[in-house]
């Protein structure tokens, strides 16, 4: 039923930074956690970062830990995720989700964007 789109993707240099959007077509926050995942050519699609309904907590993986940030603005109805510090095996198309369970599975999430295309070149 929620609509979501992600932008903000592009090319940029190990080193650098990127910040994702993900707007939803209606208020989701008070009900459902969001979360960024991403898939690689040839790979499963990963958890990036989660943060809760009422944005008190976050989730992220340990391989964005420290580099990554998600966060929301619920006047705007868009979670973001800012990513720092990027490196090469951060390429990957970047998805968001709106979460129906407490977890940090793709089974723990629907109404999939469409996603976003990130490279990061060497």
């Amino acid at each position: 039923q929620v609509r979501l789109v992600e932008s903000g993707g592009g090319l940029v240099q190990a080193g650098g930074s990127l910040r994702l959007s993900c707007a939803a077509s209606e208020s989701i926050f008070s009900f459902n956690p969001v979360g960024w995942f991403r898939q690689a050519p040839g790979k499963e699609r990963e958890f990036v970062a989660k943060i809760s309904s009422g944005g008190v907590s976050t989730n992220y993986a340990d391989s964005v830990k420290g580099r990554f940030t998600i966060s929301r603005d619920i006047v705007k109805n868009t979670v973001y995720l800012q990513m720092n510090n990027l490196k090469p095996e951060d390429t990957a198309v970047y998805y968001c989700a709106a979460g129906e369970r407490f977890g940090l599975t793709v089974a723990d999430f629907g109404s999939w964007g469409q996603g976003t295309q990130v490279t990061v070149s060497s």
